[in-house]
């Protein structure tokens, strides 16, 4: 169901304007909404759902409005009523909409407000930069280390995972991509090929796994029913960028296909950080008849990524430009192969009752030369996910009820090598003797059932319950006998409830709370001992979220506020501790709180002749602490979590005029403890970025667009991630510091024709 705002402004002194929003029963802006006039469409919604039209047109004005997920719907405008609100949706029985529990597999269905980024946003950036679209996302922080080496922070979350993110789950069209250990890689998704990304702060979202630091969902870009088109986008930039994007799609009543390849190389502004990667995606929908549809995913992504790693501050200071002394002689790199395919299929058993099953495989070759040793590891992963989704009557209005389960299981080889590159002559890496060889086999199972009820006609309330367990089991290949460390691990089972609350005062004004219980498990590695040795004390960590909140339109839908506060209480935090050259050991250590404020605020104002400006501003405050934390003798108690910022301010303003549109935006860190004793710091930054875009119709098929952008054009000198807790090694200085991208430029030219 879809709320449709429109406000008719008569001026006699200007043309007439008609202007509004549209939002889904959520209240969550649609973008893409058609406007259509005498079969003829003569606007669109944006990223904000906003849309207007201007011209000079006689009342009574009827309009369609169609979107490819709700009902088509005419609207009448007449001069005796300029503000209406609307419903998509007639309640008569013909209309009511038939629930699809495949926008089950792709939406969290959270009923209190989520953050969602749509494709508009992700243009409003380079092509290649995923990141800063996320970083707008008050709460969410992306320390980025490399165009491969991301770790996802949500509300401190995260933050002492030392490479990459396990403290999320993450799926992509309704199929997981996160391992069984909790690590998840965007960086393998074109952010070209993404159109939309819901993010689930905290463990909310019941029905895919209530992970402490929260949920992603990615979901592809999709043809419209009726459309055939061809699409290329080329970009060159700074430091040798080359990005090439092509995407070719189609969609009818029964079938809809896109297939979409891309290719990016770039030199990297570091020493040793060339990196290059070829990708494809697949994706198929095909609809047998009104009960039955089939759809089809397959993505693979190949890459080289040379690895500069961190530096010291020392180094940091003198050039940032440079690579670890010691990655850069052996010319360290990782080499990944990886492929993600799944099958869907959708069961409609009545207008209000269906199920989705999905059936899904990934595999990953991983290959990577580091200084002390080089890791040869390959991961198979399989598994299924069931969902039914059944509308119901709940006094007297429609409640709704989803349940289902999702099992997952991976096989992950890994070997080490002694890499012997100091003996090659200058040419980088080189085997030597078998280190290691190891198999881990890890099965996770969730079982899981929402509820969302309707108790008066304002208030909803939604409840969830998530049960959870999983198992690892560790051989180990290369030692025999007595040495053998082969071993099991099996979690107790664990229930996560979930509560979410919402009161809808006015149509523009809602409230809502929410008290939810996760979890996060710690890996395989972090089990064994230094000896290699499973420690069965080391269990998951675990906590409960607290959050309030409010949304709000002002001046007829022109302003959008939403304001969060919220607070989180672990136990058992998981803590890595280094032991030697890339050796840690886990442990539960202790209680952490995170608490903050979460602001955004969006206004867009059009005017008659087509012009539109649009300021923002996403801000987060927050407050995260240790509050029992003794490392062996050291007591960090009411420490500042490491790694986390204290703030965190993003903000720009958006003006268009017809086919021209500036995006302008900036990001402003603040410092953050780099040791657990808060002995020192991370300086703050803020990093300013531009894009300048054209797009024309040349004619009714052809389409061409031009953009160039100019990424932090103040030069700031900052460290996009940090190591937290480095440690120096002999007389070394400890490596904390990954350099953020200098100023560089980046410009392109898209190509559209539509059939």
């Amino acid at each position: 169901m879809a709320v449709i705002f429109l406000i008719a402004i008569i001026n006699p002194l200007y043309a007439q304007e008609i202007s509004g929003r549209i939002f889904n029963f959520e209240d969550s802006p649609i973008s893409n909404v058609s406007i259509i006039l005498n079969y003829e469409e003569i606007a669109k919604t944006n990223s904000e759902g906003l849309f207007t039209l201007t011209g000079s047109y006689k009342l009574p004005l009827k309009l369609k409005l169609e979107h490819p997920d709700y009902y088509i719907k005419s609207v009448t405008l007449s001069q005796y009523k300029t503000v209406l609100k609307l419903t998509a949706l007639d309640t008569t029985e013909d209309l009511e909409k038939v629930i699809i529990s495949s926008a089950y597999q792709k939406e969290s269905k959270v009923i209190i407000p989520t953050s969602k980024i749509s494709s508009q946003k992700f243009d409003e950036y380079s092509p290649t930069d995923l990141v800063s679209a996320i970083n707008e996302t008050p709460g969410v922080y992306i320390q980025s280390g490399a165009l491969n080496t991301n770790r996802i922070v949500i509300r401190g979350v995260g933050s002492r995972t030392l490479y990459g993110t396990n403290k999320i789950r993450a799926y992509f069209n309704g199929i997981p991509i996160t391992n069984g250990t909790g690590d998840t890689s965007i960086d393998a998704f074109d952010p070209e090929d993404i159109e939309n990304l819901e993010i689930v702060k905290g463990p909310k979202a019941t029905q895919y796994g209530t992970n402490l630091g929260g949920t992603l969902l990615l979901n592809s870009k999709t043809a419209l029913e009726g459309e055939t088109y061809f699409r290329n986008n080329f970009t060159v930039g700074s430091f040798g960028l080359i990005k090439n994007n092509v995407s070719v799609a189609t969609a009818n009543q029964k079938l809809a296909l896109n297939i979409n390849y891309d290719h990016l190389e770039t030199d990297g502004f570091r020493d040793n950080s060339n990196y290059n990667r070829n990708a494809l995606l697949l994706t198929s929908n095909y609809k047998f008849n009104d009960k039955n549809e089939i759809g089809v995913l397959v993505n693979y992504t190949d890459y080289y990524a040379q690895i500069p790693s961190s530096i010291s501050k020392s180094k940091f200071e003198e050039d940032p430009s440079q690579a670890a002394f010691t990655w850069g002689s052996s010319k360290g790199y990782e080499d990944n192969k990886q492929i993600l395919t799944g099958i869907s299929y959708t069961h409609r058993f009545s207008k209000n009752f269906s199920n989705t099953t999905s059936i899904f495989y990934s595999y990953l070759d991983h290959y990577e030369p580091r200084p002390f040793n080089i890791l040869d590891e390959f991961t198979t992963g399989y598994g299924a996910r069931t969902l039914f989704a059944k509308d119901f009557k709940f006094l007297e209005t429609k409640a709704n009820l989803s349940f289902g389960g999702e099992l997952y299981k991976d096989e992950y080889h890994w070997k080490t090598i002694e890499n012997r590159y100091e003996d090659n002559n200058g040419n980088g890496s080189l085997e030597g003797e078998l280190l290691s060889d190891n198999i881990e086999k890890r099965n996770n199972l969730n079982v899981f059932a929402t509820v969302t009820l309707p108790l008066t006609e304002k208030l909803k309330a939604q409840l969830g319950i998530n049960m959870n367990t999983t198992n690892y089991n560790f051989k180990d290949e290369f030692n025999l006998d007595e040495n053998n460390k082969d071993a099991d691990r099996n979690f107790d089972p664990i229930f996560a409830p979930n509560l979410n609350v919402l009161y809808q005062f006015t149509s523009n004004v809602s409230a809502y709370a929410n008290i939810s219980r996760g979890f996060n498990y710690p890996s395989i590695e972090e089990t064994l001992t230094p000896e290699g040795v499973v420690n069965p004390d080391l269990g998951p960590e675990t906590g409960f979220n607290y959050e309030i909140g409010s949304e709000v339109y002002l001046f007829n839908s022109a302003l959008h506020m939403q304001l969060s506060a919220y607070l989180l209480d672990i136990d058992n935090l998981l803590v890595a501790d280094r032991v030697g050259d890339d050796q840690y050991i886990g442990r539960n250590a202790g209680k952490t709180e995170h608490k903050g404020i979460e602001l955004s605020l969006l206004y867009t104002h059009m005017f008659a002749n087509g012009f539109y400006i649009s300021p923002y501003v996403n801000a987060e405050f927050s407050n995260n602490r240790f509050i029992d934390f003794v490392d062996d003798t050291n007591n960090y108690s009411g420490n500042e979590l490491t790694g986390v910022p204290n703030k965190k301010v993003n903000g720009g303003i958006h003006i268009g005029f017809k086919n021209l549109v500036l995006n302008t935006n900036f990001l402003h860190i603040g410092d953050m403890p780099l040791d657990d004793a808060n002995t020192l710091n991370s300086d703050p930054y803020t990093v300013l970025n531009a894009k300048l875009s054209y797009s024309k119709d040349i004619t009714e098929h052809l389409f061409v667009g031009l953009n160039v952008g100019l990424n932090n054009f103040t030069n700031e000198t900052y460290a996009s991630s940090i190591l937290i807790n480095a440690v120096g090694f002999g007389n070394s200085e400890p490596r904390y510091y990954y350099p953020g991208m200098p100023r560089n430029w980046f410009g392109g030219i898209k190509i559209g024709y539509t059939i």
